[in-house]
């Protein structure tokens, strides 16, 4: 006896070829019906034998596309209706969406194969790509996700391509950017004054030649423009830091294949999967010594080295043309997002690069590329973007509310809550430039379109002079019938991690950053707290010093360093002490400088851990004026000697880590690598004899200090050998770029029995 049962699938189910293959299965087992898409998910309604429906269940689940993913399947029994044979159908249009929105994946090895095979009508085409690859995120203005609602909607399908569009047989059925030479997009080279040279393929080799000669180009991608020259080359790099004023901060290198990459970079298994991965992330990885190709102003003063393989077609096409190892790095001016037009390249970076390669397929949501490490067999991730954002989790119970979160100044992103689902935007960056907050206006945009998303709660940090707080502080007059919340920096922190894993209990948290406005209105930053969903207790802080001379001291190390010595020594002590620091500094701005610091002059107390860093790299002689953030810490990972395992003294009085016995032991030392080994080691053994008082609870670890590989890799190994039960961000980001799921997970549990 024939059946019918209505089914409906809700996760990552649109533009990933879940509707072929649901078509294919049927097709397998004898069952007539049809599939389509809806703002929730897709709709599906069987007829035939109840054990081959089963069949079908259990195959449904077990044999997914490759990009898919299956939230929830609700099953009904329904009428029987005598359909004849199974049919996808056109997608239906409702008020309510809650479908996902899929990331931008890189090209798979089908249209890979395809590409370089002379004999296929797409060969050399470098826009190919299938329901397994490709854009998505990038090119959406709505859901669901049809052709329509893509900027793929202007251009019209040739016969050859409508054919497969349409057969569900085919791997190209429904991928909405597909296209090819007859009917897609073009490239046009123009050079920095907007003068049109070349088109379509000819465009790349005049592209590749230029590069070879020294040039730095600018080509579109997925997302966004990438700046690019030839990696090996010491002048053309010099000269792009030398436009793009970027003196020393590391550039991503786009490598031709893998076998490349280990002429140049010492990856593990675990890294080498990442690189290979779908998503191809940025990933950071040791250099090899001299022998590598690399220049060394690619990455000065430092042993690693951020690399990833070609994602597009495009980026295949150029490096089979030049074979030769690119950087490649986002094309924007300080502060602001990745550009996404020519228009825009050309009149802010027009005296950086002498050709723009660009494409006429619009970019609508700007996208940056992810960037993950390995720190032993840690996955860190540093930036969520291109290929893993938009992120979304299932939640374990609905919302009752939508929930906005709208994160933190630095590394920005946003999440949404709604029903039983969390998502997490992609990447969007630092908030300091009026371009930049557009940015997320933009982009908060573009989500609340996606869902038809209004917010019932918005949460926000607790700076008065965030970007993302004064935001929230307007729209607070404006809409008095939205919830807002405050949510401490360093607690939401913690709760990233704790979102992350479903935590849902009490745990030892460790949140060590660089800024973070504190509930008494200080700068903290190396913070222990007691920590549950919905309440926190800060246990333990570092000992407050000042930073001298307020944002001053961010970009000096020395001022950092300068002020832990003002703690433990009074200036006449100071003649008799010995420190590359007090190296940098004249009598004069000596005397200046203690004056301000004791009578508290532009020099507000911080606790923070990644001042400290700073200070540290001061004391050892390795950097007194940074250029870019974290740089301290990348310094220092390079002098790190395993085999020392001595440690400096410090206590711990009253709730304060008191760092002047450290300070006392450390101007003693005179070896770099004996100064920086012994801060790490005596870090970690702070965090253990911290741990020992609350030995029953997890430790949970996040903040922009656990960026740091050494730091995590001595954290996680000394865990695994004393078997405890420890969490970083793996699939989030661990630094301020978590601080939105964070604050979002705390609405989430508001006014739960816990």
């Amino acid at each position: 006896m024939e059946v019918n049962k209505q089914i409906h699938v809700s996760g990552v189910v649109q533009g990933v070829g879940f509707r072929p293959f649901v078509y294919q299965l049927a097709q397998e087992y004898h069952l007539n019906g049809f599939i389509l898409n809806d703002a929730s998910g897709v709709k599906i309604e069987l007829e035939g034998v109840e054990d081959s429906i089963r069949s079908f269940m259990k195959a449904l689940q077990s044999d997914l596309p490759p990009l898919s993913r299956i939230d929830s399947i609700q099953e009904h029994q329904g009428e029987y209706m005598g359909y004849h044979c199974f049919q996808i159908l056109q997608s239906e249009t409702q008020d309510n969406k809650l479908t996902l929105v899929s990331p931008d994946i890189a090209i798979c090895d089908h249209c890979l194969e395809e590409m370089q095979d002379p004999n296929n009508a797409r060969y050399a085409y470098p826009f190919i790509n299938c329901t397994d690859c490709g854009p998505r995120y990038s090119i959406m203005t709505t859901l669901p996700y049809d052709r329509p609602n893509t900027t793929m909607g202007s251009f019209v399908m040739c016969e050859a391509c409508s054919k497969e569009y349409n057969d569900p047989l085919d791997r190209r059925f429904h991928a909405q950017p597909i296209s090819c030479p007859e009917c897609g997009p073009r490239l046009t080279l123009f050079d920095s004054k907007s003068q049109v040279l070349d088109r379509d393929n000819k465009a790349i080799k005049r592209i590749s030649d230029a590069i070879k000669n020294g040039s730095i180009v600018a080509i579109k991608g997925l997302g966004g423009f990438h700046l690019l020259c030839d990696a090996t080359n010491d002048t053309a790099v010099g000269m792009l830091r030398e436009r793009k004023k970027r003196p020393s901060k590391p550039f991503a290198v786009m490598f031709p294949d893998i076998e490349t990459i280990n002429t140049s970079a010492l990856i593990s298994h675990e890294e080498r999967e990442l690189i290979l991965s779908k998503e191809k992330p940025i990933v950071i990885v040791t250099k090899r010594s001299r022998s590598s190709a690399i220049s060394d102003l690619v990455a000065p003063n430092i042993d690693r080295i951020g690399l990833f393989l070609p994602y597009t077609p495009l980026h295949h096409l150029l490096l089979q043309e030049i074979n030769i190892p690119l950087v490649a790095t986002s094309a924007n001016l300080s502060d602001e997002p990745i550009i996404r037009n020519a228009d825009e390249l050309i009149n802010k970076l027009g005296h950086v690069i002498d050709l723009v390669l660009d494409h006429d397929r619009k970019i609508l949501n700007a996208n940056d590329d992810s960037v993950v490490q390995m720190a032993g067999k840690e996955k860190v991730t540093l930036r969520l973007s291109r290929g893993y954002a938009p992120k979304s989790i299932k939640l374990p119970f609905k919302s009752d509310k939508k929930i906005l979160a709208v994160g933190a100044n630095q590394k920005n992103g946003v999440v949404l809550i709604f029903e039983d689902t969390l998502v997490i935007s992609p990447y969007i960056g630092d908030l300091n430039s009026l371009e930049s907050f557009e940015y997320f206006e933009r982009t908060l945009e573009s989500f609340k379109r996606f869902y038809d998303f209004e917010p019932e709660i918005i949460v926000y940090d607790k700076h008065p002079e965030y970007m993302t707080t004064k935001w929230a502080e307007t729209l607070k007059i404006k809409q008095p019938e939205c919830e807002f919340i405050q949510i401490q920096h360093h607690y939401a922190h913690l709760l990233s991690v704790m979102a992350e894993f479903n935590l849902d209990r009490r745990v030892l948290g460790f949140s060590f950053d660089g800024t973070g406005y504190g509930d008494d209105g200080t700068i903290w930053g190396g913070e222990v707290m007691i920590t549950e969903n919905q309440h926190y207790e800060r246990i333990i802080t570092l000992a407050p010093f000042s930073l001298l001379g307020g944002e001053k001291a961010i970009k000096e190390p020395r001022r950092s360093a300068l002020a832990l010595l003002f703690e433990t020594y009074s200036l006449e002590e100071l003649d008799r002490v010995d420190s590359p620091t007090l190296e940098q500094f004249t009598k004069a701005e000596m005397k200046m400088l203690h004056h301000a610091w004791r009578e508290k002059i532009n020099s507000p107390l911080c606790s923070s851990m990644g001042r400290l860093f700073d200070a540290v790299a001061s004391m050892a002689d390795l950097i007194h004026i940074s250029t870019f953030e974290g740089e301290s810490g990348l310094l220092m990972e390079k002098y790190v000697d395993k085999n020392i395992t001595q440690t400096f003294p410090y206590e711990i009085n009253d709730g304060v880590i008191d760092l002047q016995p450290m300070i006392k032991a450390m101007v003693q030392k005179k070896d770099k690598v004996e100064i920086i080994s012994s801060f790490f080691n005596t870090l970690v053994e702070i965090i253990f004899h911290i741990r020992v008082d609350h030995s029953q609870l997890p430790l949970v670890f996040s903040g922009g200090v656990f960026q740091n590989r050494v730091l995590v890799e001595k954290i996680s190994r000394r865990c695994k050998d004393e078997k405890l039960e420890y969490y970083f961000n793996s699939e989030t980001a661990i630094n301020d770029g978590g601080i939105a799921l964070g604050q979002a997970w705390f609405a989430l549990h508001q006014d739960r029995d816990i």
